[in-house]
């Protein structure tokens, strides 16, 4: 089998620009508090192109007339350091791993990129300018720019993401794989969670349930988890999970395992005695069935615009019906989300437009809403499409959804 990361940097190159040098940072630990630190991730464009999971390590792709070559700078083995934080990778895994014969180490990069301006007469650097939030700290590659432009004022920058985020659109066999495999992971975890939940439970019990499942599993979470009972199910983004469940709630789960840097992101709503009362019936067979005007609907072409106009015109004629509003207008107290976004190495993958055209090989969310702040019902069932040339895969039909579905494994 081709090594997915090589595939992925032949294809860079052939959009990168003549006599130049790219470089990527997989980026440095991020302080937790005095001297501990978050445990690392590498930047998410780089591990896309090394599958290097190591700070401090950077990637130079170098298009010259000499031909294309690929050098990859790791850490500098510290047999102290070692000794409190674990084994560096070696010369000889990185190459294993990245499929980059040109391993060195980081101690001679600055040498060998000032050499490399002169004797590959270099005319451009490429780096990598993605940047979601503009409040966190500079990045390793703005810091690098910052160096380049006070240090060499006419030499031209130029920024790479945009290649990279068109490539990350489109998943590669080995992308599905894993997101299918994390899928089964938090299926089976949300099983164990159904297998012990009743009234009276507090959430962070069902949240410590469902993480030591995917953890034995040897998976890690990859958001944090959301299970929002009750009133707390409005609220979209609820991470408290503090409170006890009542009898008679819904427990809003949004969750998702991951695996090898791919996860699931999946919603279900599940009644915390096993029951649905028929007012809840009601309410998720509606979220359920737009779920499914979602899902009939995705193919080549559209957006998750056009996606979430259709959620919405089904809401309105659906709501309506029965009477909990009377304007289109008022929709937007009961519905305030889009119905999908992108998925991949990030929960929000690189694509979150709403006017992004869906191609096939595209992986997006599919999770209508419905939340009824003054009734204490939060609904929201979701799962992941795989976009295709005739439509869409649904890569989580195994995770119960239908009213029978839920109440029949809950009497387990």
């Amino acid at each position: 089998m081709n090594n997915p990361f090589q595939l992925r940097r032949e294809k860079l190159f052939t959009q990168l620009k003549d006599n130049s040098l790219t470089i990527l940072f997989s980026g440095e630990p991020l302080r937790k508090s005095a001297d501990s630190e978050y445990e690392f991730e590498a930047n998410r464009n780089f591990y896309y192109l090394t599958g290097i999971n190591e700070p401090s390590a950077i990637l130079v792709l170098a298009k010259t007339k000499q031909g294309n070559r690929e050098i990859l700078f790791i850490r500098d083995i510290n047999y102290d350091l070692e000794k409190w934080i674990g084994i560096f990778i070696s010369p000889k895994e990185a190459i294993e791993v990245s499929g980059i014969n040109n391993i060195q180490f980081v101690s001679g990069f600055e040498n060998y990129f000032s050499r490399s301006l002169i004797h590959m007469e270099i005319e451009s650097v490429g780096l990598d300018g993605d940047r979601q939030n503009f409040n966190s700290q500079p990045l390793s590659s703005e810091h690098f720019a910052k160096k380049l432009t006070d240090k060499h004022p006419l030499l031209n920058l130029f920024d790479v993401y945009p290649f990279i985020a068109k490539m990350r659109l489109i998943k590669d066999e080995h992308e599905i794989k894993a997101i299918k495999e994390a899928v089964a992971l938090t299926n089976k975890a949300i099983e164990a969670v159904l297998l012990e939940m009743k009234p009276g439970m507090y959430e962070y019990e069902m949240e410590a349930r469902f993480l030591y499942e995917v953890h034995r599993h040897h998976g890690t979470e990859m958001f944090d988890t959301i299970m929002a009972s009750g009133k707390n199910g409005v609220i979209l983004h609820y991470v408290e999970n503090k409170a006890k469940t009542q009898d008679g709630d819904l427990v809003l789960f949004d969750l998702g395992a991951k695996l090898n840097h791919y996860g699931a992101d999946i919603s279900r709503t599940f009644p915390v005695n096993g029951v649905f009362s028929e007012r809840q019936k009601q309410i998720y067979n509606i979220v359920l069935d737009a779920m499914d005007v979602v899902t009939n609907a995705v193919k080549p072409g559209v957006t998750l615009l056009e996606l979430n106009d259709l959620v919405k015109e089904f809401f309105v004629e659906k709501l309506t019906k029965i009477n909990l509003i009377q304007d289109p207008f008022e929709l937007a107290k009961y519905y305030y989300h889009s119905v999908g976004h992108h998925l991949g190495l990030d929960t929000h993958d690189i694509g979150n437009t709403e006017n992004t055209v869906l191609e096939a090989g595209m992986v997006i969310t599919n999770e209508p809403g419905l939340y009824i702040k003054e009734e204490n019902i939060g609904i929201r069932i979701e799962t992941d499409l795989l976009v295709t040339n005739e439509g869409c895969i649904d890569l989580a039909p195994q995770i119960i959804k239908t009213v029978e579905e839920i109440e029949s494994f809950m009497k387990k």
